[in-house]
Parts: structure tokens; sequence; C-alpha cells
């Protein structure tokens, strides 16, 4: 199924029969640790008096009881409040939840960073309000990896910057974060990507721990942003990507 969109006066063929997964699922029995020695999530049956939610162990019907921590867990996406004390939900954020995207693979330097350079040629064609950034190496054991304390690449101020001026209101990235693992709350990409200080981008969001297999090339695409409503600065994020052509 194909479709042509018209966005900010472009016209765009998106091929909705072709939908790409880039979330890193949360399995039932695994630690599903991804970053910042957070406790792994837990998905179990509920066991109450007089209840059980497991078919398997004698129950009428399956009932889990989830528990989570978004930012060390899986993929998940990030709004303002995850920096700032504003009252604002991770659920309020986005203005849509289909927006049109680029994605671009970047080598980090020797310093492990990624710099404003390397994201030169995001956003330069009009109506992309999304980056999607995949990071080299990118082995498969990457969807597995736990990032506690290895010291991963991460996005300089000027790099954020330059998202921003460039019209991006969302950005997603295979790393756990955009700022340094350690930095002693400085958290320098995130507050200039958000306008911390201003506060002037609320409906902005950044998505972390995606996985972007090789199979999935540079380009545009139409991003399905999916996260929960939840009263929290984050949410646990399914994003589904979209094979995109201007005409």
């Amino acid at each position: 199924m194909h479709a042509v969109i018209e966005h900010r006066g472009q016209r765009w063929s998106v091929e909705l029969d072709r939908p790409l997964n880039i979330t890193l699922p949360l399995r039932r029995n695994s630690s599903n640790r991804r970053a910042y020695f957070l406790p792994p999530s837990q998905i179990a049956p509920v066991r109450t008096q007089g209840f059980l939610g497991s078919i398997a162990e004698g129950g009428t019907v399956n009932c889990d009881q989830i528990v989570l921590s978004p930012h060390g867990n899986g993929t998940h996406t990030e709004c303002l409040r995850h920096v700032a004390d504003v009252p604002l939900w991770i659920g309020d954020a986005p203005r849509s939840f289909l927006v049109l995207g680029q994605l671009l693979t970047v080598q980090p330097t020797a310093e492990a960073t990624i710099t404003a350079v390397q994201l030169a040629a995001i956003g330069q064609v009009e109506g992309v309000s999304a980056a999607i950034l995949r990071t080299l190496p990118n082995d498969p054991a990457k969807a597995e990896r736990d990032w506690s304390g290895a010291n991963p690449p991460y996005l300089t101020e000027e790099a954020a910057q330059l998202l921003v001026e460039r019209g991006i209101e969302h950005l997603l990235v295979d790393l756990p974060s955009i700022d340094p693992e350690s930095d002693g709350g400085a958290l320098r990409a995130h507050r200039a990507f958000w306008d911390a200080a201003g506060a002037s981008r609320l409906h902005a969001t950044i998505t972390e721990l995606c996985y972007i297999p090789d199979a999935i090339a540079d380009g545009f695409y139409l991003v399905q942003l999916g996260i929960l409503p939840l009263e929290s600065d984050a949410s646990p994020s399914h994003v589904v990507l979209y094979p995109a052509r201007h005409l």
C-alpha cells in the first residue's frame, strides 16, 4: 500500500506496506538492563489472594504486572520534563505522532562525539522534523548491549543546537543518551535541544536506545512514534519507519 502525502508544500510517496521497526523489545525472560545500572524490567503474572494471572499455571486468563525504568530498559521517548521542572507529561509533548524524518549513519569521532559537522546533511529538505541517527559500529550485538559503565558516544552541544536550527523537533538515536554517561548533571545536549532555560520547545522529544539494522538505508522516512500517555517525563516507545520518497 502506497500513499501520497502533502506536507509543508511538498509531496511525498510513502510505502505504508513496508513498516521498519527500530524498537528494542522488552523481553519477558531477559534482564532488559540497557543503561545507567538501572534495575531491569520485570514482566510476571499478577498473583493476589484468589487470583493467578497465568493460564500455564492454572489461571483462567493471562494478566501481567510490568515494572520498568524507561530510561534504562529499552527504547524510550523523553520530553523537556526530563531536565526541567515544567508542567508537561510525555504523552502531551508531541504535536503529531506521524512526522517526516531523515536517517543518517554517523561514525563517532576518536573522542566518542557526534559533531555538528557530521550532522550537516540533516534538515536540508523542507518539512523534515525528525532526525534518526545510526552510529557505527552497528553490529547486531548492539541490540543486546548493556551500556552501563561503557561511556558510549554522545552529541556535542553544538550538534544539538544545529538540529534545533534545522527545525528538528524529534531526535532519535541508537545510544542510551545524547549526553555523556557521566557529566556531573550538565546534560548540555539535552538542554540545548530542548532550550531548557527558555522552555520554548515543549513539543520536542528525544528517543534513545533504538536499534536500526544495516538493512535500513539512510534516507527519508515517515516516522510513527508510539508512546504511552503516562504522567511521566518518559515512556517506553514503539518506533516504526515507512520509506518515503520526495516527489
